[in-house]
């Protein structure tokens, strides 16, 4: 009888238990779901309360329960769903959770430092690309479990706490992408130097050793062959010899003399955003261009690179760049964590004395440009050419609505849409606007919005009006900045010309002739409307890119190899955000 009342008992505290976890758990998604803004309605749509069935939030997306039949939450993956606002105190309600996953979204603010507190059997903590600052707090050293701790992306500073070399479990471990400073702590300094890339103030460990003669001015010594000099002196020959260099020609550079005064810092590594097989210095760029010739400009100041192995690169110049050399590095990172299938990779980057470059991808199709107004230019036939309009729409959509910050490009034409080996779009310099001011407005007539005449601000609707204007010049085949028909006598604007056609019923006069009457004059038409719209005069009146990308590609083909690359998912309602 008395075994029997125990038995009773504890079955009785079981339940209770178990209930009082599963409030905990419908407390804490609730929490997470209130407090958060939710643009795609990813929660608001599934997360819904209502139903009191045992186990019912196991099935809502993104939770996964430890048992079905119970509300206990094991993980919590929020990955990619647009969430915005900072890391909800509801979480610990989810105390049994072991992974918590709120990787790309707009999360900002701190990290809590009451986090590991909140949920102390976390072995996965993934707070990736968000948008999070402050410090590291040194408390997530309680988090004693984790096997992957993934910080990458973010805006962080400060150091990186010392307490971390405790987590004996870790397997995993990124802080690549912030603005941290100081020493890689000893116990984690067995992690690769691309767990830490990015953070122009760290050192040790895989970054190599803190303190004593900077790489830059070793690079000085090596190359000056003198041995034990003086890096103070070293620097103010340096200096000379760029005072001499800017008064020859009466205080004018000549042309190539920018590349002259970096042959003393050949040394100077190449900071690349994945780690390389071997490393690569400013030395092997210079090799590969030639010493930065004219006759290896593939466009305006960008260069071909074809290194010793036979691999081909983009080299890119900033002449007009005035950022401090910290802020540089950490907007270059930034850009270079960004891929996307539409996106040319920026790879790397290097800094010497006041010059900066970019390094990119090499796209071997070239731009656009040059494939519409070549004597081959022909060549591109209708499919093709929704095929690139379709690509660039995608790449300038993501950046536009599928990152946690949306990126204005602020000087898109068909000079910065490039072709690949498969003939597949991708925008290129994306964010250079943030890097130098003209570094990517070669060839603007035609392509900017008319508002900027006035307001002279950027804006997503300025980007797809430039976008409209590209898709004229995929249908027209003709330049943006001068449609000249000598036999009606017009003379202006891309622009200009096709609404003077649209206005009067003969908007198929505008269609290439190279693709007229080839079956496809309806399809034609129909993205020439849809550049219409994007140029409208007025910037409310045109669409938003994710809407200009998902029309044309419902024009594409069912059979669009591309297809695959929705799993990039885009936001919807950024069009009237002010952007970065």
């Amino acid at each position: 009888m008395g075994g029997g009342s125990i038995r009773a008992r504890l079955l009785l505290l079981a339940m209770a238990m178990a209930v009082a976890g599963g409030e905990d758990a419908v407390r804490c998604l609730r929490g997470v779901k209130d407090s958060l803004s939710d643009p795609q309605g990813k929660l608001a749509s599934s997360w819904v309360f209502e139903n009191t069935t045992v186990g019912f939030v196991c099935f809502f997306p993104g939770v996964s329960c430890w048992n079905p039949s119970e509300n206990r939450v094991q993980k919590l993956q929020l990955s990619s769903m647009a969430l915005a606002g900072q890391i909800p105190p509801a979480l610990q309600f989810c105390s049994d959770t072991d992974e918590l996953d709120l990787s790309r979204n707009a999360f900002s603010g701190g990290i809590p430092a009451e986090l590991c507190r909140w949920l102390p059997n976390l072995v996965t903590l993934d707070l990736s690309f968000n948008s999070l600052s402050g410090q590291i707090p040194p408390e997530l050293a309680n988090c004693r479990y984790l096997n992957r701790l993934d910080l990458s992306g973010n805006r962080l500073s400060g150091s990186i706490p010392s307490q971390l070399s405790g987590l004996s479990r870790l397997k995993s471990f990124s802080v690549a992408g912030n603005g941290l400073s100081g020493g890689v702590p000893a116990g984690l300094a067995a992690f690769p130097a691309s767990s830490f890339g990015g953070n122009s103030g760290l050192c040790g460990g895989p970054l190599g050793k803190c303190g004593g003669l900077s790489r830059r001015s070793l690079a000085i010594i090596v190359s000056a062959g003198v041995v034990g000099a003086i890096a103070s002196v070293l620097a103010a020959v340096a200096v000379f010899r760029f005072w001499l260099g800017g008064r020859a020609g009466g205080g004018a550079l000549r042309p190539g003399n920018w590349a002259e005064r970096l042959r003393h810092h050949r040394m100077v590594q190449v900071s690349l955003f994945q780690k390389p097989i071997v490393k690569v210095r400013l030395g092997d760029l210079m090799a590969a261009t030639g010493d930065f010739a004219d006759d290896r400009l593939l466009s305006g100041s960008t260069y071909r690179a074809v290194l010793s192995d036979g691999s081909v690169l983009a080299v890119k110049r900033l002449p007009l760049c005035q950022l401090p050399e910290r802020q540089f590095r950490q907007e270059a990172t930034r850009l270079g964590l960004l891929r996307h299938p539409n996106l040319v990779p920026l790879l790397g980057f290097c800094c010497v004395l006041d010059e900066h470059l970019l390094v990119y991808k090499h796209m071997p199709g070239g731009p656009l440009s040059a494939a519409l107004n070549s004597p081959a230019g022909g060549l591109l036939d209708w499919n093709s050419r929704l095929r690139i309009a379709v690509g660039a729409a995608r790449g300038l959509a993501w950046l536009h609505h599928g990152v946690p910050s949306p990126l204005l490009h602020q000087s898109f034409s068909s000079s910065v849409v490039l072709l690949d080996d498969d003939g597949e779009a991708r925008v290129s310099e994306f964010g250079l606007a943030q890097l130098a001011s003209g570094a990517a407005g070669d060839g603007r007539l035609g392509y900017d919005a008319p508002e900027l005449q006035n307001t002279m601000v950027p804006s997503m609707k300025g980007d797809v009006y430039s976008f409209g204007v590209v898709l004229m010049e995929l249908a027209t085949g003709r330049r943006p900045g001068e449609a000249a028909v000598a036999e009606e006598g017009f003379k202006g604007t891309l622009v200009e010309w096709v609404g003077v056609l649209a206005g009067g019923g003969r908007l198929a006069d505008a269609i290439d002739g190279a693709l007229r009457r080839r079956g496809h004059d309806e399809e034609i038409l129909k993205l020439l409307k849809m550049a219409c719209s994007c140029v409208a005069a007025r910037p409310r009146e045109r669409p938003a890119m994710h809407q200009v990308y998902h029309s044309l590609k419902a024009m594409a083909t069912s059979g669009d190899p591309s297809d695959h690359y929705d799993e990039f998912p885009l936001v919807y309602n950024r069009e009237e955000q002010v952007p970065r």
